[in-house]
């Protein structure tokens, strides 16, 4: 048997459909709401925020243009880097990601107290050792280690890699790249814990048409004691110091450039044309100045410094005894 509705239950459903953009706005908020929330895994935290991870981006991103410009002047081409990803994950999941056999260097860091991990895709391997040994960049199509000469060519390009990435971390802290082990199977790498975060940084290298990838990998607890000076505030002081440091520098190495010219003045004394016309050999020209007394040194034709005349070895030289007051 069918309800009968009551007079209020009428009056309450006609309000309710009056009323239904107000209920759908309501709905809408609260889908919105729901649709802001991110499912946070406690077993995988983020230990580094997104503002540590942009500076650590930006680090890299200019590590990747002063490296390309370095690797192009030894492989004698132009090789394109380009930052791909920085991602946080467990050292399991890193490892599981490279391949085998690969060309990974474990490096450490020096003032911090832990090791990090640079590799080389076997296929940017063969690319550079073609390359180095007069090739044009060919990849070659195989799997298998690299030899006892081939590893001294990528040794070559490593070495570079970690002067770069002392240069890049320059701005937050003076660090210093050291190669302390390298291994073809990533898997016999064991520098942390499986299940401590990393901080792992993809670029993607191109060179003659063909490409690589090179992967750098930060344990939390190593770069840990520079987790606070990655604040955006941080970068921003340490950025603008450098760049007052690099202007500095490169005011004096101008300024080093120029040439002065330098004249030690003995004495003078006046003369009237009739006796410097009737001057011969053997003749004395008497100066204001006595043996003993200083001598001015100019600069540019500047009085500069008080000096006293003598020999160094077999030169005639002044040795400078003050400053030049007039």
């Amino acid at each position: 048997m069918a309800k009968i509705l009551s007079q209020d239950e009428i009056d309450a459903l006609l309000n309710t459909v009056s009323s239904g953009e107000d209920v759908d706005e309501q709905f809408a908020e609260q889908d919105e709401s729901f649709r802001s929330v991110v499912a946070y895994d406690f077993k995988h935290p983020n230990r580094v925020s997104k503002d540590q991870i942009r500076n650590i981006e930006n680090i890299h991103d200019n590590f990747a243009g002063h490296l390309g410009s370095s690797l192009s002047t030894i492989t004698r081409a132009m090789v394109d880097i380009h930052l791909v990803s920085v991602d946080q994950i467990t050292y399991s999941e890193f490892l599981m990601s490279l391949a085998n056999p690969s060309c990974t260097y474990t490096v450490d860091i020096d003032p911090l107290n832990g090791a990090s991990i640079i590799d080389f895709n076997p296929t940017l391997c063969f690319l550079f050792i073609d390359r180095m040994f007069g090739g044009v960049g060919k990849i070659l199509e195989t799997d298998r280690e690299l030899t006892g000469i081939e590893k001294s060519v990528m040794t070559k390009i490593a070495n570079k890699v970690f002067e770069e990435l002392g240069l890049a971390w320059s701005h937050i802290e003076t660090l210093e790249f050291k190669q302390v082990g390298f291994e073809t199977n990533p898997q016999f790498v064991q520098i942390i814990p499986p299940g401590e975060t990393v901080i792992v940084i993809s670029f993607q290298l191109k060179m003659l048409g063909s490409s690589g990838l090179l992967t750098i990998c930060y344990p939390y607890v190593t770069l840990e004691p520079l987790v606070d000076k990655l604040s955006l505030q941080q970068w921003t002081d340490a950025t603008k110091k450098g760049k007052r440091d690099d202007d500095a520098k490169r005011i004096q190495d101008s300024i080093r450039k120029v040439e002065m010219k330098i004249t030690a003045n003995l004495g003078e004394t006046i003369l009237t044309l009739r006796d410097f016309m009737r001057l011969q050999i053997g003749d004395i020209i008497v100066i204001d100045r006595k043996v003993n007394d200083p001598i001015e040194v100019k600069v540019n034709g500047r009085g500069k410094f008080i000096a006293k005349p003598g020999l160094h070895t077999k030169f005639r030289a002044c040795e400078i005894a003050g400053i030049y007051t007039e």
